[in-house]
């Protein structure tokens, strides 16, 4: 039995809805009753959820290259044919994308122009493969790797909780700043059933700095106020309230932000000047990722940053430059920031220590443009974008059809990797708490549903695995 065969065997038997989105009805009738009763279950019993002990399903080698993650998600899906795994079709690309290859990349360089300076950096998967085609629904699959609609998925936290909560024994007690902060956040995934401290710390990016980190009166008042809060209530928010853990977890949030007050390195992290927005694009997302830099920069105890990119939709003119919307306006608040991040991240020589990772939801029609809007649809080819941490610049991992079919881009046909099937949203949750040195196979004994929650899932069956050709690695870390 080949590994793709084994795969399909495995999803098949245990998670039936990794069927597409479109053809397939979303429950049964037994699956709904199935999923409710879970879900209700869950509910009632949320307040019982405690930190309990962990296993792992397996023994594994983690890389543990990385010691922070900036995630790129670029909602609404961009084409994969416009961008990472650039097609050039006769009569329907226009010309002034200007594709340029380098080494074995090409890239649109009319729209990805500065992307192009830091090519060498990248490392670029093109045998993506989304489980579904409707954005809600792949939106949160990418941010929790898992299927949301399964029991485990509605109570599940994102990534960055995952990382946040194996991560915080790590923190000092100098370190001011929230260990998963996103920033620009739009339809986020917060922290599932984990404790509240663990949840995004969500904020939009602002020259004027963190909002309400110092206090009209000045800090001898604030301390004063602080303190008889302490003593009229603080007992009620402490580690034995007794109102139970989320009152407890409540005290916590309100220490970690008096933290945060009249704090310089804030200030430090979170203001920029107008020359320095001006390299990252002078954009709202340029703004956030100059933002991500400068929080990494000052090492404060965050470890996982995303940021959200939205506009990529792109059922209708795609390429005409008069439309509201369209390839070259999100390109160009994209390119300049993604470039200028990863060249001062090197600079600061904190690109070895940073993962950055770079995607969509899922992908776009490749071939001819839809006749009615001359725009691309939903796909589930997908590509994911690495650099730093480890990751080996210059690499492409799998490859996608060159013609016929349904066009260009259209399925993979090199799947580039050990595990030699598409890669899935899970492979890349399980690459980044390897990147991270977390065991992907964990499993918490403190979930809502009793079940035990598994960090990536199916990994007492090996199913998904960390993409170890990223840093050059022909070898499977499971053993």
């Amino acid at each position: 039995m080949t590994e793709r065969e084994r795969f399909d065997r495995l999803v098949t038997k245990y998670q039936p809805d990794h069927q597409s989105f479109f053809e397939r009805p979303h429950f049964s009738r037994r699956c709904f009753f199935r999923h409710a009763a879970a879900g209700v279950g869950g509910f009632l019993l949320a307040d019982e959820a405690l930190r309990g002990e962990t296993e792992s399903a397996g023994s594994v080698e983690t890389k543990n290259t990385a010691k922070n993650v900036i995630f790129l998600f670029l909602r609404g899906a961009p084409s994969h044919v416009d961008t990472f795994d650039f097609k050039n079709l006769d009569g329907v690309t226009p010309a002034d994308l200007a594709p340029e290859t380098f080494g074995n990349i090409t890239l649109p360089t009319g729209i990805l122009g500065n992307t192009a300076r830091v090519v060498d950096k990248l490392a670029i998967i093109r045998s993506g493969l989304s489980w579904a085609r409707a954005h809600p629904l792949a939106q949160k699959w990418m941010q929790v790797g898992r299927n949301p609609v399964s029991a485990s998925g509605r109570i599940a936290p994102h990534i960055g909780s995952v990382v946040a909560i194996e991560k915080d024994p790590e923190r000092s007690a100098d370190q001011a700043f929230p260990t998963f902060i996103a920033l620009q956040p739009r339809n986020l995934v917060g922290g599932g059933y984990f404790p509240v401290e663990h949840a995004p710390f969500r904020v939009n990016a602002s020259a004027s700095g963190l909002a309400a980190t110092n206090h009209a009166a000045g800090r001898d008042a604030f301390d004063r106020r602080w303190q008889l809060l302490q003593e009229m209530d603080g007992s009620l928010r402490g580690p034995e309230s007794p109102f139970g853990a989320k009152a407890s977890g409540m005290g916590d949030l309100y220490g970690n932000a008096k933290r945060l007050m009249f704090n310089p390195v804030v200030e430090t992290a979170f203001t920029y000047t107008q020359e320095e927005s001006v390299r990252y694009g002078s954009t709202g997302f340029g703004n956030a990722v100059l933002t991500a830099r400068k929080i990494i920069e000052q090492d404060q105890g965050t470890r996982f940053i995303q940021i959200d990119s939205g506009g990529w939709d792109h059922h209708g003119t795609i390429y005409d430059r008069n439309s509201g919307n369209n390839i070259y306006t999100q390109t160009s608040q994209f390119d300049p920031a993604f470039a200028a991040l990863i060249e001062d991240l090197e600079t600061a020589g904190k690109l070895s220590e940073t993962l950055v990772v770079v995607c969509g939801e899922f992908g776009r029609t490749p071939g001819n443009l839809s006749n009615s809007r001359l725009g691309r649809d939903h796909y589930l080819q997908m590509f994911y974008v690495l650099a730093g941490g480890g990751v080996q610049g210059g690499t492409v991992i799998g490859a996608t059809n060159d013609s016929g079919g349904r066009g260009p881009g259209a399925f993979t046909v090199e799947t580039g990797w050990s595990r030699d099937r598409d890669i899935r949203p899970e492979d890349v949750e399980a690459t980044i708490y390897s990147a991270l040195g977390i065991d992907w196979t964990t499993i918490r004994q403190d979930d809502p549903l009793g079940r035990g929650f598994y960090y990536v899932p199916l990994a007492e069956d090996d199913a998904y695995s960390p993409i170890n050709e990223l840093w050059g690695s022909d070898s499977d870390s499971a053993t």
